[in-house]
């Protein structure tokens, strides 16, 4: 079967499935798992940049992704003044003091010629500059978070529409990313796998413990919106004339009072469908835009040479190309795309939650999504990540209804019905084992492989 027919059936599957979850259950929930597929499949093509087309193994995708939610907050929230008034100015002074010690142990570095003294005076530097932020950081700190701590507590942001935060999301990553592969990038895979997930929990645990800059664990809510709000389409007139015009049918059947109530309660219906809808709109043009980049970089001289690099990095640099740059290259533009994914779900949640970020959701899931999609190929780490998330998602609701199947003949209050319906929740993980087994025994290069000049 020719990739071109895998890939149309793949996405028929998956269209017929969401489709049938509208259908049984409602379509606000279609939708939301739409929403999410979207964000899942930029997500992945961050992953499938780094792994497939370089073979970097990097499983802090958790903290790339948070570092985007913190873009959604530090755009979109209003200035808290009196935060900035109590002690802003303490946390700029401190942020330019530690700027001058990285430029003075820069020079020291450079200027001054190996020994005790060099060494002295590095330590000296450490110290000193360690004592001399601390004193200027913390009672800022103090008075940010001792500032309305209920409400706010926390410096705010430049207070601009959030979609600014996408992009910006997207600078976070890169930026980050940036350090971490200065210093990371020349390790062993495996390392490379430590080290970026030990950084990423880093990230996680500064955005849970430094309250000033996004409230810590007593979270973000609220969020401005790229959407309209529910609330405004249902007193909206325009709105009303459109659900009205959808349903005449269904309207024409009553009058009176009833009329009302029904238009009422599909009023409020369609607003949630609405909103979720434009949600779709946005995330799709994002998706599709990244996923055309990422096509057509691939397709470049430049795709062909970090493929060759990835394949045989001896021969590539006996050949004149800089590895190590190009590593570097590579695993900035997969974060960066992968920090705009993170902006675009703290988006969708209207919320900013530290505690929310765990391994299991941003990093396993991603992973196994571009696995079993198809490591290297584009259009495969986008099946990959429709797939994955619908299975998770809905195979919860499944075993619920198999376990109720299988228990049926037993009595209501038998230990073994009640241990089986508890137990279906963990449906979950044997239903992603039992994917990636399936397709790692029939199709090992996952649903949709890597194209390469014999396929």
């Amino acid at each position: 079967m020719s990739q071109t027919l895998r890939a149309i059936i793949g996405f028929a599957v998956i269209a017929v499935l969401i489709f049938l979850v509208g259908q049984n259950q409602s379509w606000n929930v279609a939708l939301a798992i739409l929403n999410l597929c979207l964000i899942s499949a930029v997500m992945a093509l961050g992953v499938n940049i780094q792994w497939g087309y370089a073979g970097l193994f990097n499983v802090g995708i958790m903290g790339f992704a948070a570092l985007g939610g913190v873009a959604a907050v530090l755009v979109s929230q209003p200035i808290v003044t009196t935060a900035w008034s109590a002690g802003g100015g303490g946390i700029l002074l401190s942020g330019l003091a530690v700027l001058v010690l990285v430029g003075l142990i820069l020079l020291v570095s450079r200027r001054m010629s190996s020994g005790w003294l060099k060494s002295l005076t590095l330590v000296v530097l450490v110290i000193g500059g360690y004592i001399v932020i601390r004193s200027i950081y913390d009672p800022a700190v103090n008075a940010i978070e001792a500032d309305n701590p209920a409400k706010s507590g926390f410096l705010g942001g430049l207070g601009l529409p959030i979609l600014f935060s996408w992009l910006i999301g997207g600078v976070f990553a890169a930026g980050v990313a940036w350090l971490i592969g200065k210093v990371a990038l020349g390790l062993r895979s495996d390392y490379l796998a430590i080290a970026t997930l030990g950084i990423s929990e880093i990230l996680i645990a500064i955005m849970k413990n430094e309250d000033w800059l996004t409230r810590g664990v007593k979270n973000v809510t609220g969020l401005s919106r790229p959407v309209p709000y529910e609330l405004d389409l249902q007193t909206s007139e325009r709105f009303l004339g459109w659900v009205e015009w959808f349903y005449a049918d269904q309207l024409a059947a009553v009058s009176g009072d009833e009329r009302a109530q029904v238009l009422r309660a599909l009023t409020v219906e369609g607003s949630s469908l609405f909103v979720k809808l434009c949600y779709s709109g946005l995330f799709s043009v994002v998706l599709i835009i990244v996923l055309s980049l990422c096509v057509m970089a691939l397709a470049s001289p430049w795709g062909r040479m970090i493929r060759a690099i990835r394949d045989n990095e001896i021969s590539a640099a006996a050949m004149g190309k800089n590895v190590t740059r190009r590593h570097l290259q590579i695993f900035v533009l997969g974060s960066a795309v992968v920090g705009i994914a993170g902006a675009m779900l703290t988006t969708l949640d209207g919320q900013f939650t530290p505690s929310s970020y765990q391994p299991l959701r941003f990093t396993f899931l991603i992973w196994v999504m571009v696995i079993v999609g198809g490591s290297g190929n584009n259009l495969g780490a986008v099946l990959g990540a429709f797939l994955i998330w619908f299975v998770w998602i809905e195979a919860e609701p499944a075993g619920n209804w198999l376990m109720d199947v299988i228990t049926s003949g037993l009595d209501e209050d038998s230990g073994l019905r009640k241990h089986l319906l508890d137990s279906s929740q963990h449906m979950r993980l044997l239903t992603m084992g039992l994917v990636m087994l399936l397709v790692m025994r029939f199709s090992p290069g996952g649903i949709l492989p890597e194209r390469t000049g014999k396929n």
